[in-house]
């Protein structure tokens, strides 16, 4: 009899957005079902032990087309889209949030939205998968902060203030190669009291999208554990997305977790976007992130469905081979529990409850 496969829970995944643009609602049941491609739905998480994970809105913009093909050759300085306008920050977020919400309503218990480490230990105990509603690019807030109550009372418990073009908020990276994260101006004043706003509130704040003055101004205001949810070491990818060493050590200090990324761009030491990309970049990353933060400090942030994945983890029903390739690698049982699953639901728990 085969063994069961490792409960993971994944700190980033594009679902909500695939599912936006394949037509909304028409598109739940292939979630539900399988078999409509992508990275993710119901039955491949069952299959690849997907137990939970931060299922995030990212409100798209129209100039976006090809934009991950040009992330080849020796360099490389992607333009970004112009911002979006708040009432279409709005429009796609709501979009998002209600395909979330109807996915749950449709799925038999099979899918439970959670707001707390309770309620994600429960869903899981039940065999439902777990998901909790996450922002990556705040356009559908204002500046007076409404949104971000009514937000958070729907069940939104992490936001990523920025995605890598600039908003009202702050200035994220943008995506290029090679370069450092230290990209220009970080947060506005607005964004700082976002922050301000996101502790109150306890909902995580999300620093991978961040330029390096936003994560420090970050790191100073917010009382919270540092996070960022899908990002990698920038000393073997240099690439704007990654965390420098001195962001890793903040990380660190403050009991915080970063998550893998998946994307091969941020993985590979040529910043390539190349599904053609060993299992062996990733566990070097692993390793990476293991001696600068500490086994309580690293976890999964897989990037499904929102970027070119090596192609030996395809979709997450091949999360199983990333778990027998650390295990190969010399991981041990207990270590391998803690990046699959533990030390995201200990991180949520501390910036949920504190």
């Amino acid at each position: 009899m085969p063994k069961a496969p490792i409960p993971t829970f994944d700190g980033h995944n594009d679902a909500l957005l695939r599912l936006y643009m394949k037509g909304g609602d028409a598109a739940i049941p292939s979630f539900l079902e399988g078999g409509a491609g992508g990275h993710i739905d119901l039955p491949r998480a069952r299959q690849g032990g997907l137990a939970g994970g931060l299922f995030a809105i990212f409100p798209p913009s129209a100039a976006m087309a090809g934009f991950m093909e040009q992330m080849q050759g020796e360099g490389y300085d992607l333009p970004l889209p112009d911002p979006l306008t708040l009432a279409e920050g709005q429009a796609s977020t709501l979009a998002m949030a209600a395909i979330f919400f109807r996915i749950e309503a449709a799925s038999g218990g099979a899918f439970a939205i959670c707001r707390s480490v309770a309620d994600i230990r429960a869903a899981n105990a039940r065999g439902a998968l777990a998901a909790v509603l996450h922002i990556e690019g705040a356009e559908a807030i204002g500046s007076d902060l409404a949104m971000l109550d009514v937000l958070h009372a729907a069940g939104l418990r992490s936001i990523g203030p920025v995605w890598s073009r600039s908003n009202i908020f702050g200035h994220g990276v943008p995506m290029r190669f090679p370069s450092s994260p230290d990209t220009g101006p970080g947060l506005t004043d607005t964004g700082r009291a976002l922050i301000r706003a996101c502790n109150r509130l306890r909902v995580m704040i999300d620093l991978s999208h961040l330029n390096e003055k936003g994560f420090w101004e970050v790191a100073e205001l917010s009382d919270a554990p540092l996070v960022a949810s899908h990002s990698n070491v920038h000393a073997i990818c240099p690439v704007s997305r990654n965390l420098t060493d001195r962001q890793f050590e903040a990380i660190r200090a403050s009991g915080g977790v970063v998550g893998l990324n998946f994307a091969t761009a941020f993985l590979r030491p040529d910043g390539h976007m190349d599904a053609n990309t060993d299992i062996g970049v990733m566990i070097r990353h692993l390793d990476a992130m293991l001696e600068r933060l500490g086994e309580k400090g690293v976890a999964l942030g897989s990037d499904y469905d929102g970027a070119v994945v090596p192609s030996a983890l395809s979709d997450v029903s091949h999360l199983p081979r990333l778990w027998d390739a650390l295990s190969e690698h010399g991981y041990g049982d207990e270590l391998i529990r803690r990046i699959a699953y533990e030390n995201w639901l200990d991180v949520l728990d501390r910036t949920w409850s504190r």
